[in-house]
């Protein structure tokens, strides 16, 4: 799966989609929706996040090779498991970012195990914490592609902690894959590698908060 990657990366930051779709059709030959997702798809943009960071590639690249994959990912996963978990209320969110892919894996991945979820899109820092209140959420998963939407995350800790509420919040994407501690340094109760990863903390987090 490792030597698909880079050619998966190329073919999506050329915007070629026909060889982004033969390489993906190539990964789903030999391994599950979910593994082709998570040990294809994902590498391959958190590459492309990285190119990005370092100036190699325009945000327009980042963007296109984002709408690509969430073409493909959204045919190969499954929509959700009838057989729910005693859900808590919980929600996932981008938080300041365009980059929609990571949530909506993640997304689909807690459905499918069972665990129903409210999407609130794209929010801001006012907005979301808003939103999160009034919903009474007690788990929210917040993504981000960009290292100034994850210090954001700072702000939305401190003012759900300061409200008083119960909300354990789990966070993910690319900056907290290039810095292990920022997860802490910005007050989030974990972080999640992977939405397999995701899914197996918010199901420890759903027997601890019943």
């Amino acid at each position: 799966m490792d030597a698909l990657i880079t050619p998966f990366r190329d073919a999506l930051v050329t915007l070629d989609r026909n060889g982004a779709e033969r390489i993906f059709q190539q990964a789903l030959a030999s391994q599950s929706p979910l593994a082709a997702v998570e040990q294809l798809v994902v590498p391959a943009l958190e590459l492309i996040g990285q190119d990005w960071h370092e100036g190699n590639i325009a945000l327009s690249q980042v963007y296109m090779s984002g709408r690509a994959c969430v073409e493909l990912v959204e045919r190969v996963l499954p929509p959700g498991d009838p057989a729910r978990k005693n859900p808590l209320p919980s929600a996932i969110v981008v938080l300041n970012d365009n980059h929609m892919l990571g949530k909506r894996i993640v997304y689909s991945v807690m459905r499918a195990s069972g665990h129903p979820l409210l999407d609130y899109g794209r929010l801001d820092v006012e907005r979301l914490v808003e939103r999160a209140l009034a919903d009474k959420i007690r788990v929210l998963l917040i993504s981000v592609l960009i290292l100034p939407s994850a210090l954001k995350i700072k702000e939305v800790c401190a003012r759900l902690k300061a409200s008083g509420a119960d909300v354990r919040v789990l966070v993910g994407g690319a900056p907290f894959l290039f810095d292990d501690q920022l997860w802490q340094e910005v007050g989030a109760d974990a972080v999640g590698y992977s939405a397999a990863e995701a899914v197996a903390i918010v199901d420890r987090w759903m027997d601890e908060m019943q």
